[in-house]
C-alpha cells in the first residue's frame, strides 16, 4: 500500500498549492531518477514551481519505508511494531513525508498572484492572493471625512476587528485607496458613502473584478464570512 499513499500525498500536496490559487502551469512533479534517490527513499518527487528564474523545489514528496522505525529499532533495542488485528501479525508502519519550504512557497505565491494590469494608460498594481493568505481580509473607508460617515465607518470596523484582520483608510480620495488595498492583497473594501446615510447600506468591493455591491450594514460580516470561508 505504501505506493497507493505516496501517490496519495503528491495529489493531495498539489492540490494544496492549486487550491490556495496558484496557477496550475507554473506547477509540475520532478520525479527523481532510481539512481539519484537518497538512500533512505524508495520513491522522491519534488513538487516544482515556475519562478521568472526556472523552476524551483518548494516541496519534497518521499517513500521512505520503514528506515526510520527500523533505525530506531536498531539502536534503542526497543520494538516499535504495530499489530495487525486482522491478519495477527507484526509489522514496522512505512512514512511518506512531505517537506514544504515556507519562504520559497511564500515567494511563490507572491509572483504567482502579482499583476500590473493596463486600464487605458493607467496602471494597476494588485496582488490576487487567495482570500485565506490574504494579510488584510477587508478595507473600511469612508467616502469623506465629513456628514458622519467616519463615525458610520468607524461602527463597521468595531464590529468587523473581532472576526477579521481589518483595516481602516480615510487618507486621500476614494480611487487612490482602492489602489492601495489592491497593491496589499486586500480581498475587499467597503465604503461608506451618502446612501450609507439615506439606506444604511454600504458598497462592497471586490479586489480582482472590482465589481461593486450594495449589502446592508447589519449582513456585512455574514456577507465577508461566506465569501472568505
Amino acid at each position: 500500500d505504501d505506493k497507493k499513499y505516496y501517490e496519495y500525498w503528491k495529489e493531495v500536496r498539489m492540490n494544496w498549492f492549486k487550491g490556495l490559487g496558484m496557477k496550475p502551469e507554473n506547477l509540475r512533479y520532478h520525479d527523481h531518477h532510481p539512481t539519484k534517490l537518497a538512500h533512505y527513499a524508495k520513491e522522491a518527487t519534488d513538487i516544482e514551481y515556475l519562478f521568472p528564474f526556472g523552476w524551483g523545489e518548494i516541496e519534497g514528496i518521499h517513500n521512505r519505508t520503514d528506515f526510520d522505525l527500523s533505525r530506531h529499532e536498531q539502536f534503542s533495542k526497543k520494538g516499535l511494531s504495530n499489530h495487525d488485528e486482522e491478519t495477527k501479525e507484526k509489522f514496522l508502519p512505512y512514512i511518506i513525508e512531505t517537506s514544504a519550504g515556507a519562504s520559497r512557497s511564500f515567494l511563490a505565491f507572491l509572483i504567482d498572484s502579482y499583476e500590473e494590469q493596463d486600464l487605458g494608460g493607467d496602471i494597476r498594481t494588485v496582488l490576487h492572493l487567495h482570500p485565506r493568505l490574504a494579510p488584510v481580509k477587508a478595507a473600511i473607508l469612508p467616502l469623506v471625512n465629513k456628514d458622519g460617515m467616519p463615525e458610520f465607518a468607524k461602527n463597521i470596523e468595531a464590529d468587523l476587528r473581532t472576526k477579521f484582520k481589518i483595516f481602516y483608510d480615510d487618507k486621500a480620495a476614494i480611487g487612490r485607496r482602492y489602489r492601495r488595498m489592491d497593491e496589499i492583497g486586500t480581498p475587499y473594501a467597503i465604503t461608506v458613502d451618502t446612501q450609507t446615510l439615506e439606506d444604511n447600506s454600504v458598497t462592497i468591493r471586490e479586489r480582482d473584478s472590482m465589481e461593486q455591491v450594495r449589502v446592508d450594514a447589519s449582513r456585512v460580516a455574514g456577507y465577508l464570512a461566506e465569501k472568505l470561508s
